[in-house]
């Protein structure tokens, strides 16, 4: 046992002293230095903020006058990017205000290519909505496949950044569908601003997400679960609603992301995505119709726009078309006859003009919109179609000579031909419709399995017209 003299002892309370009045005077410099560093922050988050709105603010006249539309399905995502909480020793709070000034302005591009407005971003909360100011039945997908790419691009930036797979940031999301009201400001910059309970449930989904999760509402769910693949996370009790379920996503489905992993979808997705997006453009097209189309248009009107539609899709399942080669053929249908607006002759080449206008901003490929423009074509009368979409149109453009509605919906073309004076005496329109009834053939099996009979019942029946 070794015994400790006195003068010993004291002479290690007197060195444990030095050192430990040595610690306080470090902890007090690094107390200093936290303070330092958390006034700095608040101080660059302060005039980052007033610059983001002074800017804004420069722009808006005096006087600025707000209004506010109600959107009955907006798709609200609402994100934190944390990474304060990780500061690395040696970089001061502007190294890393750059760095999210940097972040946020990649999810400004990736909003803006899906089409979403961000309504606002305050400090590191970064906020956009889908469906708004252009209301459109896709904002739940766009805004989850804008999340994702958010997410991914993230990651990419942190393996750019840093090394040893070092990461600061961190992305949380939450996604809520459902009705908000959006109050409008502004003249040279137009601004937005959000509010209801569609706003407070994002927020507070996004609450309880954890690091690079994207959480969504059963709301939400149940729009896009056929495009990714999504798992039950629980229930969260929101004050007057109940308890909400949420589901996390992990991606998209395999068999619709490239190479399955989940990520970036694939032509399987843009295809089916399109056939759910044609909602919007065909509302768009029959809007344009009902206001352009000419009076005298009893025959080429929206309602045989409609019935063109339809046909060719129920043809088209029946002749074996692929997903893509459905989506060709209602577009094609949709805008076969838009052309009347510019004028009734030649209008299937004014109606694939408005087509290769209209297109692109639903991001139809220039490939795609080529092979619709020549389905379009085929429709000029007489049909000489050369492939089987080209066949399929006409025999749907033609459909009315072998139903049982074919008198009176002959007769509105004889008036509407009588409107422009190109034809005078319906017995004369009753002799041209039994001769080119009886030189006409339907192409496909599917109309001619339907409709041949009927076709030669409808010259029996013109023929007993005729005087």
């Amino acid at each position: 046992m070794t015994v400790t003299s006195d003068g010993e002892l004291v002479k290690r309370v007197a060195k444990l002293a030095k050192q430990n009045k040595e610690l306080e005077s470090k902890i007090r410099e690094l107390e200093k230095l936290n303070e330092k560093l958390t006034r700095d922050y608040e101080r660059i988050k302060e005039l980052y903020e007033k610059a983001s709105a002074g800017s804004e603010k420069e722009t808006l006249p005096a006087g600025r006058q707000e209004k506010s539309f109600k959107f009955n399905m907006a798709t609200v995502l609402y994100s934190e990017i944390r990474g304060f909480s990780k500061i690395m020793e040696g970089q001061t709070p502007e190294y890393f205000m750059d760095e999210l000034d940097e972040i946020i302005r990649e999810f400004d591009e990736i909003s803006s290519r899906h089409k979403i407005e961000k309504i606002k971003t305050i400090g590191d909360t970064f906020m956009c909505a889908g469906g708004i100011p252009v209301k459109n039945i896709t904002n739940p997908v766009d805004v989850i496949l804008a999340a994702i790419e958010m997410r991914n691009f993230l990651k990419e930036f942190e393996l750019g950044k840093r090394s040893g797979g070092a990461r600061i940031w961190e992305l949380r999301t939450g996604i809520h569908t459902g009705p908000v009201t959006a109050t409008i400001s502004g003249k040279k910059k137009i601004s937005y601003d959000i509010k209801g309970d569609t706003v407070n449930t994002a927020s507070r989904i996004e609450a309880v997400s954890d690091s690079d999760e994207i959480l969504i509402s059963v709301m939400t769910y149940e729009l896009v679960k056929e495009f990714f693949d999504c798992e039950y996370f629980g229930k969260l009790p929101v004050k007057y609603k109940g308890d909400v379920q949420v589901y996390r996503v992990k991606g998209i489905r395999s068999e619709l992301s490239v190479d399955g992993k989940g990520m970036v979808p694939n032509e399987a997705f843009r295809t089916r995505f399109g056939l759910i997006r044609f909602t919007d453009l065909q509302e768009m097209v029959l809007d344009k119709l009902e206001k352009e189309l000419p009076d005298y248009l009893y025959y080429h009107n929206v309602k045989h726009t409609v019935d063109v539609v339809t046909e060719v899709e129920l043809i088209g399942w029946a002749e074996g078309c692929t997903d893509e080669e459905i989506l060709l053929l209602k577009t094609a249908a949709l805008f076969h006859d838009a052309g009347h607006t510019v004028s009734y002759d030649n209008h299937e080449f004014h109606g694939a003009e408005l087509a290769r206008k209209m297109l692109p901003e639903f991001d139809y490929t220039q490939e795609q919109i080529e092979k619709i423009c020549a389905v379009i074509m085929a429709t000029k009368l007489p049909p000489r179609p050369g492939n089987l979409l080209e066949e399929i149109i006409c025999d749907s453009d033609l459909d009315y000579l072998g139903r049982s509605d074919f008198i009176p919906v002959s007769n509105t073309l004889f008036e509407e031909l009588k409107a422009q004076n190109k034809m005078t005496s319906l017995n004369e329109w009753n002799k041209l419709q039994v001769k080119f009834i009886s030189g006409h053939q339907y192409f496909t099996k599917t109309a001619r399995r339907l409709r041949e009979v009927n076709k030669q019942m409808q010259i029996e029946r013109i023929q007993s017209l005729i005087k």
